[in-house]
């Protein structure tokens, strides 16, 4: 017995709501028919794919894995309907594609293998690069265009922007802290603990500016360029850190959890986007694939309600 369309996208709804009373609002059903799906599915893997608690539902292990091939499918078929009108195939060229490690990390790979079915005349050729290397290469030419954090931006003169997804920074804990007692945390919270420091793609300089708004500093005991070094040492309650959700993700390496908790004082949100340079015309191989990620990509998702 194989999963329908309709029980995946009840799942799907669940885990980014993390509510059954609000998945079956999004889907126009009844919660009994969101709760059946579900329950399908279970049996069908012989998994629990979620722990139920009083307020809500959270993905399990299981259920986590799951949901990263589910919201891929769902993707393929919607894109596979649009591009179905489309001329895709008549569209060829290369793109000089640079990106910074962050989302080429935790972003980019999925698109990527995406637009190549959907555009197979198109070649993209891949760098990784830092923000700097991005800017001055769009501004030269050496790139066509380029992911990176378009919050980081800083010569928006020479070069254009579109921003795709807007990613809320939150405080990462153990799955034992005593802050996970509060349903708000403040930068005084947060500083009675140490924090890892995450280097990478400029976080720390980004951190050093929002503390640097408040009366506290962070009491940083170990930076790093490693998301999963931050994430294994915040897991093991070695301490804590704000990261962003686009790169949380609820475990660790070694199979321990990693919780969050939004914060009462104002964190800017990472922003995640595509530049290009303003003073050359873009060929129709790199607007077939600024469109595409337009199309593909959701500015609003919440990537945090599956956890």
């Amino acid at each position: 017995m194989q999963p329908t369309m309709k029980q995946i996208r009840y799942f799907i709804a669940t885990a980014d709501s993390g509510q059954v009373s609000q998945a079956a609002n999004a889907m126009h059903v009844s919660q009994s028919a969101i709760t059946t799906a579900i329950k399908s599915l279970e049996e069908m893997l012989n998994v629990n794919l979620f722990i139920r608690q009083p307020h809500g539902m959270l993905l399990t292990y299981e259920g986590n894995q799951f949901y990263q091939h589910a919201t891929h499918i769902v993707k393929e078929i919607e894109e596979a309907m649009l591009l179905s009108h489309r001329s895709s195939n008549q569209v060829q060229g290369v793109i000089k594609l640079a990106m910074s490690y962050t989302v080429a990390g935790y972003f980019v790979p999925p698109y990527l293998t995406r637009f190549s079915r959907s555009y197979p005349k198109v070649e993209v050729k891949l760098v990784e690069a830092t923000r700097s290397e991005i800017e001055e290469g769009v501004v030269s030419g050496d790139f066509d265009l380029a992911f990176m954090l378009t919050s980081n931006l800083m010569n928006q003169e020479d070069i254009s922007f579109q921003t795709l997804l807007s990613s809320p920074r939150r405080l990462w804990v153990s799955s034992s802290h005593p802050l996970l007692e509060n349903k708000l945390a403040t930068f005084h919270d947060v500083a009675q603990y140490p924090y890892i420091m995450l280097t990478v793609d400029e976080a720390s300089n980004t951190a050093q500016r929002y503390w640097n708004q408040t009366p506290y500093q962070p009491n940083t005991i170990f930076r790093t360029s490693s998301v999963e070094s931050v994430r294994s040492l915040v897991a093991n309650d070695y301490g804590v850190t704000i990261l962003s959700d686009m790169v949380y993700r609820p475990w660790s390496l070694e199979g321990r959890r990693v919780e969050v908790r939004p914060l009462a004082d104002h964190v800017p949100d990472m922003e995640v986007g595509l530049v290009w340079s303003r003073k050359r015309e873009r060929s129709t191989a790199v607007a077939a694939f600024c469109e595409f990620m337009e199309m593909s990509v959701s500015p609003n998702q919440d990537l945090m309600n599956r956890y």
